[in-house]
């Protein structure tokens, strides 16, 4: 058989729990619950948040298995809201992807990364600020450019490196605890009072930990039999996810006393430091630069795939088309751009805010597709989980991110813009195909 007739790389079960994993345990889990234990004042609340968190995210993973056994193409929120509600909607969920989802988490982990890698060795303190997150950023987008097996390839090793490294710091870590009385460290102070505004800004924040659980949806196309692999993967890789979060949170929020690591974004070093004194926390902060790679590399491998299809349907311009069987080419490459202008532009907590409400919204507005089928076209999934898990899904996330709102109302106006823009956008694009199909 010729080179050219050969059958194209099909990704298999285990990339995809990777690319679940990777996407999933990035930045979020090691910032985010030094703001959370700020804003709700108890470690109790804040692992509490976390676990439903991940019952949440595991509905999402249910719902967007459904949508994946239905819509066996790459695209993710952009194609099921284009095929589902109207193309419209479809457009908006692309550009979300193509402005924040991908881009902006992506340069979120890659400005974490190079915070953790600036403290762990002072060599990296000398070169200039955000070199490091950029030159992460276009590593990532290089690693998959070249050939689909090759990308998948060392995104999986990266991500089997990752999960034996937090392996090994979570049973250290259980050691710790085990054997030292002074551990865990509780609350002198009575627990504070149930803050409901509060809670619900943390699990918006949450969220966007968890919101790596559909990252199979992107590459669905390229899946070898994606009715059956797509489902599994996301909810093997949402439940290994929700398991890891929930025990390295309950670790970083137990290691030292609340007061020293309420609102601050390196409470996993700072856990590490109590633990283990300096050199715990060096090595530590290197494997979270590891596990934020994973991140980075999985954002790298899925994104494109969702600007690749907007091409196919005339969203974007022909030129971001893949091949068959070949990489997004220059999708990887605008990705990297937009990425790198984040990372020049905006700091961790203004991210941390934006994504999280923005993604909440849309991977909302993507699993209530399945309510539209089944009223459309009277297409009921073959699930035990239908309606529940979307129904529980889309609730939740849509009562997280109201309630947020209300509590900090900046993080919804944040979103509005990309909104707009995203709607100008798709009527520019319409008008450009009917010149071009008038000519």
């Amino acid at each position: 058989m010729s080179l050219n007739s050969a059958q194209p790389f099909r990704f298999g079960l285990w990339t995809l729990v990777a690319l679940v994993v990777g996407n999933a345990i990035g930045a979020g889990i090691y910032t985010t619950s030094g703001f959370s234990l700020a804003a709700l004042g108890s470690p109790e609340w804040v692992l509490l948040a976390w676990f439903i968190g991940g019952l949440v995210a595991l509905c999402g993973a249910l719902s967007y298995g459904m949508l994946a056994q239905r819509m066996q193409e790459s695209g993710g929120e952009y194609l099921y809201l284009h095929r589902s509600i109207h193309p419209l909607a479809g457009f908006i969920a692309g550009w979300i992807s193509l402005l924040a989802g991908f881009p902006g988490a992506i340069a979120f982990a890659a400005t974490a990364l190079e915070s953790y890698l600036r403290a762990a060795s002072i060599a990296a303190t000398s070169w200039p600020q955000d070199s490091i997150a950029v030159s992460v950023t276009v590593l990532a987008g290089a690693i998959h450019i070249v050939r689909v097996k090759a990308g998948a390839r060392a995104h999986e090793w990266i991500v089997a490196a990752m999960l034996g490294a937090l392996s090994f710091i979570i049973i250290w870590c259980g050691w710790k605890f085990l054997s030292h009385a002074n551990l865990p460290v509780l609350a002198t102070e009575p627990r504070s009072s149930f803050q409901l505004f509060a809670l619900a800004n943390s699990l918006v924040w949450i969220s966007l930990s968890y919101s790596g659980f559909n990252a199979a949806a992107y590459v669905t196309g390229e899946v070898r039999d994606a009715a059956k692999n797509v489902p599994k993967g996301m909810v093997i890789g949402t439940c290994i996810t929700m398991l890891l979060c929930v025990m390295l949170n309950a670790i970083m929020l137990y290691a030292s006393p609340a007061e020293n690591i309420a609102g601050q974004p390196q409470i996993a070093a700072l856990a590490a430091q109590a633990l283990g004194g300096e050199p715990a926390r060096r090595i530590v902060e290197i494997i979270i630069a590891l596990s934020l790679l994973t991140s980075i590399t999985a954002m790298a491998m899925a994104g494109p795939r969702v600007y690749a299809k907007m091409a196919e349907d005339g969203a974007l311009p022909a030129l971001f088309r893949a091949r068959q069987g070949e990489p997004p080419r220059s999708s990887i490459v605008l990705q990297v751009v937009i990425s790198v202008m984040l990372i020049l532009l905006a700091d961790l907590r203004e991210l941390l805010s934006y994504l999280g409400m923005t993604l909440s919204l849309c991977l909302a507005l993507a699993v209530s597709a399945l309510f539209v089928r089944h009223w459309r076209w009277s297409e009921r999934p073959n699930s035990f989980w239908y309606p529940a898990a979307p129904l529980i899904f889309v609730s939740c996330t849509v009562l997280f991110a109201v309630l947020s709102a209300l509590h900090e109302p900046r993080q919804f106006y944040a979103v509005l813009p990309t909104i707009f823009i995203g709607c100008a956008a798709y009527f520019i694009s319409r008008r450009r195909l009917a010149s071009k199909a008038v000519s």
